[in-house]
């Protein structure tokens, strides 16, 4: 059995690969995973190759040993990987609490590093496994800290991945968007600490570009000539000047 696995299917970037995998893929079945059962079982309508809901908390450790159960009893060839699942909070370090801090870090980080692990043995040559990443992983980020340093840890463990896995043939690819008008700006955003945005992408923007760059095998995708830029500034400049200038745009 061919499938593809989603992870933060139910909203966002994760629905929108949903998507995209059922029109670029020939596959048996795409399992999607996310907390509300109900908003991935929706996602049948809008597809024509079979989903299986997966409801699982990826916070949560237990959840892990119910996945790899899974794959334990189906055996199924793991044909592409996103791991869209994550969320960050935007404000000053000490004013988040360290609970929710750290739900950050084990969603972003760990639960990425897990799906990873348990899946690649069950990835056959020619498959991919997607990362999503940020334009935060370039840089230190003052007031999206936490959220900031799990992204460049997301960066540089699928670049890693990459050059490991990349005598079996299986293609890592890490993406770094800049800025999109998703429901996680309804969790991320509790006041106006963060001011300026310079430029709004959509989920299926990004998407788009993401499947375009896996055809080509790249490392990295990153939608947009802004944000293209803006990554090469911040390989050239101090760090020190470059999160000046953050802050400075954000009236700190």
């Amino acid at each position: 059995m061919k499938i593809g696995i989603v992870t933060g299917a139910s909203s966002g970037i994760g629905r929108e690969f949903v998507y995209a995998l059922d029109k670029a893929f020939s596959l048996d079945e795409i399992w999607v995973i996310a907390r509300r059962e109900g908003r991935l079982q929706e996602l049948q309508e809008q597809c024509e190759t079979k989903i299986r809901p997966l409801p699982l908390d990826l916070s949560e450790s237990k959840s892990f040993e119910k996945y790899q159960e899974l794959l334990q009893t189906e055996k199924p060839e793991i044909q592409v990987l996103v791991n869209g699942a994550g969320f960050g909070v935007f404000g000053p370090f000490m004013d988040i609490s360290l609970k929710e801090q750290l739900k950050i870090i084990d969603l972003n980080t760990k639960a990425l590093t897990s799906m990873s692990y348990i899946s690649v043995p069950y990835m056959p040559k020619g498959s991919h496994l997607i990362n999503i990443a940020s334009n935060s992983s370039w840089q230190p980020v003052p007031y999206i800290n936490v959220y900031g340093s799990t992204k460049a840890y997301v960066l540089n463990f699928s670049r890693a991945l990459h050059m490991e896995l990349k005598q079996k043939n299986i293609h890592v690819m890490a993406v770094a968007p800049g800025w999109i008008k998703t429901e996680f700006f309804e969790h991320a955003v509790k006041d106006d600490t963060i001011k300026y945005y310079d430029r709004f992408y959509t989920a299926k923007q990004v998407v788009d570009r993401t499947m375009k760059d896996l055809k080509k095998r790249k490392m990295v995708s990153i939608l947009g000539f802004p944000v293209r830029m803006q990554v090469r500034m911040v390989k050239l400049l101090p760090v020190k000047l470059i999160m000046w200038i953050w802050c400075k745009q954000q009236q700190k």
